[in-house]
């Protein structure tokens, strides 16, 4: 088994996992090698001692930001709670939590109240689960807080369910178009060396047929594990609203934009130049497909409340108030300007961010 503190280490068991898992070719197609390389058990990056998150990590969200991203989810999370009845279990469901920094932000926020809710956290790895975990510990004694497998582990629930830069880091197929048809890229694993490679497409594309690009070369990512996520939530959502944040494009947008595709990988808070370069020490991520996720919203039978940007969302949530509110009891000119410049940088510094909030259908509508 690989040490979980020794980058190399790790590296060495993702390509022997990638050597086993190719076919007889020696092809591994790109989603099996982000899913290894992300979340194999013994050696991916998400299960890391150290957590990649933050500043001491590899990158930060919004949440790291500033404490004024929790509190305006917190104000959404008390305005779907407010449609249901005061007796009833309503469960705040969190996918991909990371180091806890938001849900430790969400508890604290709803204070004396959390007992009025049940914080479950949707975590592959055992040491992030642990990190959010231990916070939500000393966030807030009043709440309930468990670890579930899955959205749907314990069956239907009524609730929100939540999950900010979670889609991103969802494997992803990626597709290349030569002029007349696509193909699959992946990669070759062999003798302890990891090259690209590219083999006809086998497996069926779900959804929507893929677009037709002018010219040849462009690349394409597709994620059937983002979209099966929000399936399993049109399954198991009874009541209340599922929250989607992350960074991404309509399918045109990134076509047009994005020829080349949109894959990254970051290390140490810059980017990669390969992002091949000794998986498992690396974030990978690629910008969300919103027209494939949306289409595959709809056809599970969810209703698209919004779709924006997440500064309008914020506004909505009433981030303005919670920001006078903070500079208010800042304490000092400097922590002011602080407040406003994370304000700031919340508001205009994740520009391609959006937040596709989506429902169970009305009853009207059933």
């Amino acid at each position: 088994m690989a040490s979980a503190n020794d980058p190399v280490a790790r590296t060495a068991a993702i390509l022997r996992a990638l050597e086993t898992a190719a076919d007889p070719t020696g092809f591994v197609p790109f989603d099996r090698f982000m899913e290894l390389a992300l979340y194999d058990p013994a050696a991916g990056y998400y299960g890391t001692p150290r957590s990649p998150l933050g500043t001491s990590g590899d990158f930060y969200t919004a949440a790291h930001v500033a404490p004024l991203f929790a509190r305006a989810v917190t104000e959404k999370i008390r305005t779907v709670r407010r449609t249901f009845p005061d007796a009833q279990t309503f469960r705040i469901v969190e996918l991909g939590p990371g180091d806890g920094t938001l849900a430790d932000g969400i508890a604290r926020a709803l204070g004396p109240e959390a007992d009025r809710y049940e914080y479950a956290i949707v975590e592959r790895s055992d040491a992030r689960a642990r990190d959010t975990a231990a916070r939500l510990a000393t966030a807030n004694d009043r709440l309930a807080v468990r670890r579930l497998v899955s959205v749907g582990a314990e069956g239907p629930f009524p609730g929100i369910v939540i999950a900010n830069e979670y889609l991103d880091a969802q494997p992803a197929r990626r597709l290349r178009w030569n002029g007349t048809e696509w193909s699959e890229l992946g990669v070759e694993a062999t003798e302890g060396v990891l090259r690209p490679a590219e083999r006809p497409v086998t497996r069926p594309v779900p959804g929507a047929a893929l677009p037709t690009p002018e010219s040849p070369g462009v690349v394409l990512e597709i994620s059937p594990a983002a979209e099966a996520t929000v399936r399993e939530i049109a399954d198991h959502l009874t009541g209340g609203t599922a929250l989607l944040i992350d960074y991404g494009l309509d399918e045109s947008e990134l076509v047009i934009g994005h020829p080349g595709g949109t894959l990254a990988a970051v290390r140490d808070h810059r980017a990669v130049a390969d992002p091949l370069d000794a998986p498992g020490t690396a974030d990978l991520s690629v910008f969300v497909n919103f027209t494939r996720l949306r289409a595959a919203a709809r056809a599970s039978g969810l209703r698209e409340v919004s779709f924006r940007s997440q500064a309008e969302a914020l506004g909505d949530w009433g981030f303005p108030a919670l920001l006078e509110a903070a500079v208010e009891s800042a304490g000092s000119a400097e922590a002011e300007v602080r407040l406003r410049l994370a304000a700031k940088n919340l508001l205009f510094g994740f520009d391609r961010f959006r937040v596709l909030e989506l429902a169970p259908p009305s009853p009207a509508a059933t």
